[in-house]
């Protein structure tokens, strides 16, 4: 069993880590706090397939990452 000093000293040092050490390990943890999901995959695949074939056929709506890009900055200030 970790107790809570441990944990304490485990955090500590993690942020002495780079930026990339550190991100790596927070994606890890957050990944394991998500259950596994075994239909996740096929699904992706199938919604990347949906999204290029309607690129691909014209009818996708796009933006041009500077209005996406506003459009996010404007929602981060809310």
């Amino acid at each position: 069993m970790i107790h809570m000093a441990d944990a304490v000293r485990v955090l500590e040092q993690a942020l002495a880590l780079g930026a990339d050490e550190r991100a790596r390990i927070a994606h890890e943890l957050i990944q394991s706090l998500e259950p596994e999901d075994a239909d996740a995959p096929a699904a992706w695949s199938e919604e990347i397939r949906r999204r290029v074939d309607e690129i691909e056929a014209g009818t996708a709506e796009l933006e041009d990452w500077e209005t996406v890009r506003a459009r996010l900055e404007a929602a981060g200030r809310k």
